[in-house]
């Protein structure tokens, strides 16, 4: 029998994974978002190939035995309904690799798009030094943030000591140790942009997932730390609490960037008075915001009577 190339193999995979019922709806989402793509990552990582570079390789025949091993992890994907990051424990964000497992969110974060096109530049300068990546999870986005800007430090905080368990062994991979420092925090308490002048730029992905879409997650993001995704019945619990306190940590000139998801409606009806700047980004215009602390962190809040450290600004 003649063995299968691995572009073969890989459209075979996504049969199996369309036939199994999964799709972006229910399954997808955490790194890719069809069944080639994740048939192609299944495939590539078993057979040790380049996960970016399909092109040179399709043609490459597969051997039988390899092929037995592509076809157990396929089954455990499909029977176990676990993240293929979590199987393979590796996972890709704006091309450069991190470490995953089951002790935090699988990176995905549409902040990492505007890193790398320089979306943020324009509201940063020779001033940017302090860095503060808020609810780190496995650390990818503080140290995309230390590769993109190369003279900041970075203050990496999370709540959960697992999920900066994890950061520390995607740090050392990179060999970030000096620029990064990793911070147990619930949210700002343990910052020290109090003491240090005030951060110049803060990059947050929070827990902003609904009540009602958490109910309705699939396996494999039911599979996530809920901790790093459950933000509360409208999704803005854990938003709230970081507007009351964003302002006393940031220097005068910084900016706050959010990413909310799927919830700018809820953000919306939250926050009425805000006038964040909306990023484009691949999931549309509305999911990550910027907020500047003088126009937008002190007065506005103020008026809300949110903001209770701005009231001494």
């Amino acid at each position: 029998m003649q063995a299968l190339t691995v572009l073969a193999l890989i459209e075979e995979a996504a049969d199996q994974l369309e036939a199994a019922g999964l799709s972006l709806a229910n399954g997808f989402g955490q790194g890719t978002l069809n069944a080639f793509d994740e048939a192609a990552w299944l495939v590539m990582w078993r057979l040790g190939l380049p996960i970016d570079d399909l092109d040179a390789v399709s043609d490459k025949p597969v051997a039988h035995a390899e092929r037995a091993q592509v076809a157990m992890l396929l089954e455990a994907r499909i029977t176990s309904r676990k993240p293929t990051a979590y199987l393979t424990h590796e996972a890709w964000l704006q091309g450069v690799p991190f470490y995953v497992d089951e002790r935090v969110i699988i990176p995905r974060s549409l902040i990492a798009e505007l890193l790398a096109d320089e979306s943020i530049d324009p509201w940063l300068g020779e001033a940017t030094h302090r860095v503060l990546d808020l609810c780190t999870g496995n650390g990818s986005l503080a140290i995309l943030a230390a590769m993109t800007y190369p003279d900041v430090v970075v203050d990496a905080a999370d709540i959960s000591l697992d999920a900066l368990a994890v950061a520390l062994i995607n740090v050392d991979k990179h060999d970030m140790g000096e620029r990064i420092t990793l911070l147990a925090s619930d949210g700002l308490s343990a910052c020290k942009g109090k003491t240090n002048g005030g951060y110049d730029l803060i990059l947050c992905n929070p827990p902003y997932v609904n009540a009602a879409t958490m109910a309705s997650l699939p396996p494999e993001f039911r599979a996530e730390p809920a901790l790093a995704l459950h933000g509360g019945h409208d999704g803005m619990d854990f938003v709230r609490g970081l507007f009351l306190t964003a302002a006393a940590h940031m220097s005068e000139n910084a900016v706050l960037v959010l990413e909310i998801g799927n919830e700018s409606s809820n953000f919306k009806q939250a926050f009425p008075r805000l006038e964040p700047l909306w990023f484009e980004t691949s999931a549309g215009p509305d999911q990550v915001l910027l907020l500047s602390r003088s126009a937008n962190l002190c007065e506005p809040l103020r008026t809300l009577r949110l903001c209770v450290e701005c009231l001494f600004v």
